[in-house]
């Protein structure tokens, strides 16, 4: 069963993040800020 659940350890591992990938676009340091500000505030969270 070790193979099994490492490979479902892997295949977690990759699921699609949005924050990070927004994260992950930023062209300089103000702007990085800028988007660590932005998810913080909430731009990521579900409404109720």
């Amino acid at each position: 069963m070790g193979i099994l659940n490492d490979l479902k350890a892997a295949l977690a591992r990759r699921r699609f993040d949005p924050e990070r990938a927004y994260i992950d676009e930023a062209t300089s340091f103000a702007d990085l800020e800028l988007r660590q500000r932005e998810i913080d505030r909430g731009r990521f969270r579900k409404s109720r």
